[in-house]
């Protein structure tokens, strides 16, 4: 019973966090953050973070859900980019961080400053969005997060496991270290793709034979990313990536029919609804969960900072805001230089865009810290190989803790004021490849609409019946042609601007129906059945102007 009054807490807090950060305009992280934290303190509940149940039960669905969503053409476009922070601004950190550490701590190990260094590399998109909520982030410079983020986690969480072999043995092998990444990135990336496809392909070919099964369907899609998770390690891999993998390869079976072939309509809407909700709630315990975890750390302050050379408390406070200043100016090393060299290699396609000072900032400051770098702290041993205690422990899970609290705190404050007006690089318009979609799509539809008319038709006494339904129908599509192959900019124009006056006349025509279909159910005119029924068509319809 403890345990499930535990997770109603959790959710009951997930589900206050939203109203009040709403409310207080707070960035939502850190309400969630000082939720958790209330929590303990008032109630004495706690949840003991096992490191590894945490990394199996909330980074495979939300890492798979980001890798699935992701606009693969944003990915590739700006790949440099993206594998330039997720791979070398993650080796950059750790040796430049782990040296400062190293050296304005004296009582912290060499491996233990990268182990440390290497936890706290990884970025917080989910943190970056909430945060930004008030000025929101370019969809451009976002995505480059988001592709970031999906990468540098296993690239830190790798090297910290690095930089923790080193510290418990005593010894380092390059060659080795070299290797066992390699096996890492490799045969997890192998992992999730392999999964995928397995399951995707038995799965298209039992709805092809038996039919499709809703529910099943939905199951099977959260299952997939604990499947590649696990199986990658259990192959000594990486799960992180082996998520990822599985994330993109969903996209692909599902775009085009691929593997596993395309599922139907209400599997698609009803599955969208159920990840919405996975990835909601995954966000909001996680942080919860975070804050819960803060209260036992700041009460051991005193005992960490006794262990050290400067027993004085407020050395602690001097050690995470020099760890914060020195990631962020790493960061910002790293993300001027890297664009400034993208840019200069693509010198031969016309004068480069220009890279504004503030942009770079927004980049150095995106870079959060969240409940990843706590979870993969706390999975440092607690004893060397030779069983003495692992030297500066407690005093590493201190800063990386109040590392989380002072980059959210930062971001919170500096980023709205800095995404006003930032300079990007013109987004390609996608408006032109929109129409021509649409027209092909309705071109598509009016073939298929005479063709199976005349089929039903065919042999029966009334085929004017058939004939009339049909051009109903394909006048809709006809008008939808036409109004999508204007060519001429003052007829593209006028053609988004009626789009946006039907759209709000469907808008109030649907919220009119939905009411009317209310006050019949109310009144009893309606069987309840019947009603839902046709408030779900109204809710449908909806969906395509919103």
């Amino acid at each position: 019973m403890h345990l499930i009054e535990t997770v109603l807490l959790l959710l009951l807090a997930v589900v206050v966090s939203g109203s009040i950060a709403r409310v207080t305009r707070i960035a939502l992280p850190l309400v969630q953050i000082g939720l958790g934290a209330v929590i303990v303190l008032v109630t004495g509940v706690t949840v003991d973070l096992e490191p590894d149940i945490f990394f199996l039960l909330f980074l495979p669905p939300l890492l798979f859900l980001d890798g699935w969503r992701i606009p693969k053409e944003d990915l590739f476009r700006d790949r440099a980019i993206i594998l330039e922070l997720a791979l070398g601004l993650v080796i950059f950190t750790v040796i430049g961080l782990g040296f400062l550490m190293w050296w304005m701590i004296p009582e912290m190990p060499l491996a233990v400053a990268f182990a440390l260094a290497a936890i706290l590399s990884p970025t917080d998109p989910i943190a970056v969005q909430a945060i930004a909520a008030r000025a929101p982030i370019p969809k451009r410079l976002m995505h480059i997060l988001e592709g970031e983020s999906l990468l540098n986690d296993a690239t830190g969480l790798t090297c910290m496991r690095l930089a923790v072999a080193a510290a418990t043995t005593g010894a380092f092998v390059l060659q080795e270290a070299v290797v066992n990444f390699a096996w890492l990135a490799l045969a997890g990336v192998a992992s999730g793709i392999a999964v995928t496809l397995a399951i995707s392909t038995a799965k298209g070919w039992v709805s092809r034979r038996w039919g499709e099964d809703v529910g099943a369907q939905i199951l099977i899609s959260l299952l997939i990313p604990f499947a590649a998770y696990l199986v990658a390690e259990e192959l000594q891999a990486s799960g992180i990536l082996a998520a990822v993998a599985a994330g993109v390869t969903m996209s692909f079976t599902e775009r085009g029919g691929g593997a596993g072939g395309q599922s139907l309509a209400m599997t698609r809407i009803r599955r969208g609804v159920v990840w919405d909700t996975v990835q909601s709630v995954a966000n909001g315990i996680i942080f919860v969960i975070l804050g819960e975890q803060m209260p036992s750390i700041m009460a051991r302050a005193a005992e960490v900072v006794a262990g050290t050379s400067r027993p004085e408390v407020w050395w602690l406070a001097v050690y995470v805001f020099a760890i914060v200043a020195a990631l962020a100016a790493l960061r910002f090393i790293w993300v001027w230089t890297s664009l400034r060299l993208t840019l200069f290699r693509r010198r031969h396609r016309g004068p480069p865009p220009k890279v504004g000072l503030r942009l770079t900032m927004v980049m150095s400051l995106a870079g959060v810290r969240g409940a990843i770098t706590l979870a993969g702290i706390l999975t440092l041993p607690f004893a060397l190989a030779d069983g003495t205690p692992m030297p500066a422990r407690n005093l590493a899970i201190f800063l990386a803790a109040g590392v989380i609290v002072v980059s959210l705190l930062v971001a919170t404050f500096a980023l709205p004021r800095l995404l006003k007006n930032v300079e990007l690089p013109p987004e390609p318009s996608h408006e032109r490849e929109e129409d021509r979609g649409r027209v092909a799509a309705a071109s598509a539809a009016l073939r298929a609409i005479e063709d199976v008319s005349h089929a039903m038709a065919e042999g029966k006494p009334n085929p004017d019946l058939y004939s009339d339904i049909a051009s109903r129908i394909m006048e809709v599509y006809r008008h939808r042609i036409e109004t999508h192959t204007r060519t001429d900019e003052d007829d593209a124009a006028l053609s988004r601007r009626i789009d946006e006056i039907e759209r709000r006349l469907w808008l109030a025509g649907l919220a009119a129906e939905r009411d009317e279909l209310g006050r019949m159910a109310r009144a009893r005119q309606l069987d309840e059945v019947t009603a839902r029924r046709m408030i779900r068509e109204v809710d449908l319809q909806e969906l395509r102007y919103l």
